[in-house]
């Protein structure tokens, strides 16, 4: 069957958990790490656990967003030759191993002025992509890139924060398609101990202001606070936590993976609406 591809593609996957207490399981993976086959392996993982959809990072030099996990972890890539043509590259690789989940590129907007702005959504596009996240660019300035998008069937989604102001929420509702990223705190990306004392009320705020599906980013590392943000919002997205299983592993290549599986498909499982009991002892794949 052909998978439903590019802006549809996000309203299908996120159909399942619209006004419900669960949430579609997002996880960040950077491409190119902790090398460049063996990221292609930490994507498929991600889908055998259970994700829904992806964030796929293009290393850059300069990560404004993320925290020290994701930097370190991008800088691997870039060392090891990950170059934004490479990463085209390795979506369609995934595309053609049979991962048909949506897919959403998050990079920043130098890499994709570096590489031209239509040549990078055509690019993008013909390899599988279905949506692009470039936290650098504010609505204000995304004109010719959401055009760009829309001619080429690609959603683009944008941030907002908790110092987002209403005005500002509903400029990014309205310049988003597929769905809209809540940033759970002010700050870079990273795991965390607890989430905000001010999330619920942020959420309801932009629910209030937007129609489209919201996503929660930043700082979510266990099942617990997974659980949590699926009673608020429709997606749950999980980075920093999933990369340091491998840089915490002895054997990147072997143990973590397996590590990387069975966090994925616990937090997987809590988006999914079981509570911390009733996890099950995930057995990662061979």
């Amino acid at each position: 069957m052909q998978r439903t591809a590019g802006a549809p593609a996000w309203k299908a996957a996120f159909a399942p958990y619209l006004h419900t207490a669960r949430a579609a399981f997002m996880p960040y993976w950077p491409l190119g790490f902790p090398s460049p086959a063996a990221s292609l392996d930490y994507v498929m993982t991600l889908a055998e656990a259970g994700a829904d959809m992806l964030e796929l990072g293009i290393p850059f030099s300069d990560p404004l967003a993320d925290g020290p996990t994701i930097q370190a972890a991008t800088q691997q890539a870039l060392a090891a030759g990950t170059t934004v043509p490479r990463c085209l590259e390795m979506v369609a690789t995934l595309r053609a191993r049979g991962l048909t989940i949506p897919c959403a590129l998050m990079t920043y907007l130098n890499p994709i002025l570096a590489y031209g702005l239509e040549r990078f959504v055509q690019d993008a596009a013909a390899a599988g992509a279905d949506g692009c996240i470039v936290p650098d660019m504010p609505p204000e300035e995304g004109e010719t890139l959401e055009a760009l998008c829309r001619a080429h069937n690609l959603a683009l989604i944008y941030l907002v924060a908790p110092t987002s102001t209403t005005e500002r929420i509903h400029l990014a509702g309205r310049h988003s398609t597929g769905f809209l990223y809540l940033v759970s705190v002010t700050g870079i990306t990273g795991a965390r101990e607890a989430l905000p004392d001010d999330l619920v009320d942020f959420v309801r705020r932009v629910r209030r202001a937007v129609s489209l599906p919201l996503a929660v980013g930043f700082g979510i590392s266990r099942p617990a606070q997974a659980r949590a943000v699926a009673t608020l919002a429709d997606g749950v997205i999980v980075g920093s936590a999933l990369i340091r299983e491998v840089q915490q592993a002895q054997t990147p290549e072997e143990e973590g993976r397996h590590r990387v599986y069975a966090l994925a498909a616990r937090l997987a499982q809590a988006a999914h609406g079981a509570d911390e009991d009733s996890l099950l002892d995930p057995t990662p794949t061979p």
